[in-house]
């Protein structure tokens, strides 16, 4: 996992990043996921007003980092812009608990192996933003992340049935990190953004509000806890947002991933803790991470938030081969 620290502007930070990957010889559009297509450049070209009203400062570090790698503004915000709207290979797995005693956020990420030298770890601190540690398969958009008011944010894709000009996925994460410092904060900026994509979003604070939000270009619904934990992978389960599930897709084992999630802690639930939630992403309860690597497909890392104690810890790769490691470059307030 490649770690990376950005500071300063916007722009400043997305060029220092560009260019030195530039220097080292890594430029972003030789890799084969940088997809630019008549589609994709159209759809981009219509998300680019919106990004200008809602989010302008990303576009200046996505301008940073086309600088740094002298490639075109353009065929970067498309690539970016245009992400979670066309791919069919993100999955995950999403989990929150709380009661009197802690307040706890687990995400698996599982992804493609080959590229998994390139996923990264980044801890944020740009000039009129919260700085946050956050996680990525990409680079600019996050997919899981806490910031420094203890609000974690992590996303389950959706395989997409609508879509819309708007933010994606990996936008509305880092969103969300950089400017709320509450749960309900979150929800409230999340009915006014326009979105993009289909996802679930998994939204806990140190107040102890934990939500699951479904949401995608036409409805948002907000699922509140239930005996004191949520659950997401990638699939909708509430009853307004069913319909948007596409059934006829390899969703990598998604609602067996729910089940065990969701049994898992059903049948703990007087004995919350930090190993529960570690022992489920890690596969000890039932299939979580338990991919065949061969195919390709694996949990490329696993990170939990320890909310209350202010700790975060990850493995870097799959959970049931190697250990959670305490991250404490960032402190959270």
């Amino acid at each position: 996992m490649y770690h990376a620290r950005f500071k300063k502007s916007y722009y400043e930070a997305g060029y220092k990043w560009g260019d030195l990957l530039y220097n080292h010889g890594n430029l972003i559009s030789n890799q084969h996921t940088f997809q630019i297509n008549k589609e994709r450049k159209k759809f981009a070209n219509e998300c680019l007003p919106l990004y200008q009203k809602y989010y302008p400062e990303v576009l200046e570090e996505i301008k940073g980092i086309a600088d740094g790698q002298r490639l075109s503004y353009e065929d970067l915000c498309t690539f970016l812009l245009s992400m979670y709207c066309f791919e069919l290979n993100n999955h995950c797995t999403c989990i929150a608990l709380q009661d009197s005693h802690r307040i706890i956020f687990g995400r698996n990420s599982d992804f493609l192996v080959e590229l998994e030298k390139l996923y990264m770890n980044c801890v944020y601190h740009l000039d009129n933003a919260f700085s946050f540690n956050g996680n990525t398969t990409a680079f600019v958009q996050m997919e899981d992340g806490v910031n420094e008011y203890g609000l974690a944010v992590g996303l389950t894709f959706i395989y997409p049935i609508v879509i819309k000009p708007g933010l994606n996925a990996g936008m509305l994460v880092r969103y969300l990190l950089e400017k709320c410092k509450t749960t309900k904060e979150a929800i409230e900026c999340l009915k006014n953004l326009p979105i993009a994509s289909q996802q679930t979003l998994t939204i806990a604070d140190e107040l102890g509000d934990i939500v699951v939000v479904e949401c995608n270009c036409n409805d948002i619904e907000v699922v509140n806890v239930e005996d004191g934990f949520v659950v997401a992978t990638n699939v909708f389960h509430s009853e307004k947002m069913k319909k948007y599930n596409n059934d006829n897709i390899d969703d990598w084992r998604a609602e067996e991933r729910y089940l065990v999630a969701n049994d898992s802690l059903k049948e703990n639930k007087n004995c919350f803790s930090i190993d529960l939630i570690k022992g489920i992403l890690s596969g000890k309860y039932g299939f979580m991470c338990q991919y065949d690597r061969e195919t390709g497909a694996d949990t490329v890392w696993s990170v939990v938030y320890d909310l209350k104690e202010k700790r975060v810890y990850r493995v870097e790769g799959n959970p049931s081969r190697k250990q959670f490691k305490e991250d404490i470059r960032m402190k959270l307030k």
